[in-house]
């Protein structure tokens, strides 16, 4: 009963590649005629161009080039092109539920993201990935973490030892560390890491602290954790529950001359930094109510019983005692200013925004997390290098993150320039992912599907 166009799209979602069209699309030449090219090398747009794509690889680019007589061709008039983004704070479902991962696969592909980090992983995630990488799963190209470092998976520093050798053996690109770590296990976990040579990300504990993280050298501190707590004087007499999450509940006290010391902590320990901050704006905020959410189309993808667990989780923060919107709004502002530092001061900054998190659907809420950063002082095109170049930097992958001749094939087209307007990178007309093309029409139906 399927067409070839849902078994494309039920493809794309994660479903073993048996569409002879979409295996077509790969071999044979794509051309985008008349677009507007946004490489990625510089702040600039090549006006009117053609873009040739073979076998998953930008081959040309210019005002006139050769492509055979059974090329597919893309009229792209009027229309921008850029590289695809990455999300670096993702979340695939940790099960061994196919379905829900096809899910999350298809939302972030269809809004343009091509590249994610997976940052809770599950062993069934490394067999996804495989899957991803030989083309039998059409997907963003996937990143895993292993499960949870935490303080309920390691109560010991020998535990902590043995998780991080058995991770590394299994195949994990990173080490995800959650709260709850001690100084010695903490200690334990990242010596053993740098011993070995696998990255760690992720949290910063409360009583590990922002510098410790640093000496340990951390390969990304996602959240911006630990950053405000390490500016409030007398930190050390508090407890965690004082302080809320991410500091939230002490940022009144913060100091802010300490932030020189930490951007230069950062930059020298070549610490890239995550900051996640749709989820400050859209979870802590008292001004982003449940309503605001439900509003919102994006809303229509999520199902009632993880809206309502969100709702729950808004409502019982806003009900905490130590909650005050006025202090909490300068907490949001004093995470900006700590975003905009990192630019300015030349640490490295990643795009993320840990989707399905509290009112955060995958793939939309990436664009939404561009538009924060432009909030916090970044230009359109400082903040579109969080989730290209610098992220190709970051994975040390010399052809990605730009649009050139050998580049890989991984790319957004837009009805609008997100170097004047960032909002325009929501505007997806369509998206290739190593050179396999879905038009805007197929994104919108496979879309469709998983309205809830």
């Amino acid at each position: 009963m399927y067409s070839k166009l849902l078994t494309l799209l039920l493809t794309l979602s994660g479903i073993t590649l048996h569409s002879q069209n979409l295996i077509d699309s790969y071999q044979r030449e794509i051309v985008f005629t008349s677009v507007n090219v946004i490489p990625m090398d510089s702040e600039r747009v090549l006006e009117n161009q053609m873009v040739l794509v073979k076998g998953g690889i930008v081959s040309a680019i210019g005002k006139s080039i050769k492509y055979s007589k059974d090329a597919l061709i893309i009229n792209a008039k009027g229309k921008y092109l850029m590289p695809g983004l990455a999300e670096m704070h993702a979340h695939v479902p940790p099960n061994d539920n196919l379905e829900s991962h096809k899910e999350v696969l298809f939302l972030f592909a269809a809004n343009g993201i091509t590249t994610i980090r997976g940052m809770l992983g599950h062993p069934s995630h490394l067999t996804l990935r495989s899957k991803i990488n030989s083309g039998e799963i059409l997907g963003p190209r996937l990143y895993t973490t292993g499960p949870s470092f935490n303080g309920l998976s390691v109560k010991t520093a020998e535990r902590g030892s043995d998780m991080v050798r058995e991770q590394k053996a299994a195949g994990y690109d990173f080490l995800k560390l959650h709260p709850g770590l001690t100084k010695e296990t903490f200690g334990a976990v990242s010596t053993t890491a740098n011993e070995i040579e696998i990255p760690f990300v992720g949290h910063v504990s409360f009583g590990v602290g922002v510098w410790r993280a640093i000496d340990a050298g951390y390969s990304s501190i996602d959240h911006m954790d630990g950053f405000v707590e390490a500016m409030v004087p007398g930190i050390e007499s508090m407890v965690e529950q004082q302080t809320g999450l991410f500091g939230m509940f002490v940022a009144d006290r913060a100091d802010e001359s300490v932030i020189p010391n930490l951007m230069r902590g950062l930059k020298d320990k070549n610490i890239w930094v995550v900051p996640t901050q749709s989820l400050a704006d859209r979870w802590f905020d008292s001004r982003f109510t449940p309503e605001v959410f439900l509003a919102d189309p994006d809303s229509k993808y999520m199902s009632k019983q993880t809206v309502d667990q969100w709702i729950d989780s808004k409502k019982n923060l806003m009900a905490n005692p130590q909650y005050d919107a006025a202090r909490i709004d300068n907490f949001i502002k004093l995470r900006r200013k700590l975003i905009y530092e990192c630019q300015r001061n030349g640490v490295g900054l990643l795009l993320g925004c840990d989707a399905p998190q509290i009112f955060n659907v995958p793939g939309f809420s990436t664009h939404n997390e561009l538009k924060y950063l432009v909030d916090a002082g970044l230009t359109p095109y400082e903040a579109l290098q969080t989730g290209t170049v610098n992220v190709a930097k970051y994975l040390s992958i010399s052809n990605a993150g730009t649009i050139k001749p050998g580049a890989v094939a991984d790319l957004l087209l837009m009805d609008g320039n997100p170097l004047t307007e960032i909002t325009n990178s929501r505007k997806v007309a369509g998206v290739m992912i190593r050179g396999k093309w879905l038009s805007k029409s197929d994104i919108d139906a496979g879309l469709r599907k998983l309205v809830k």
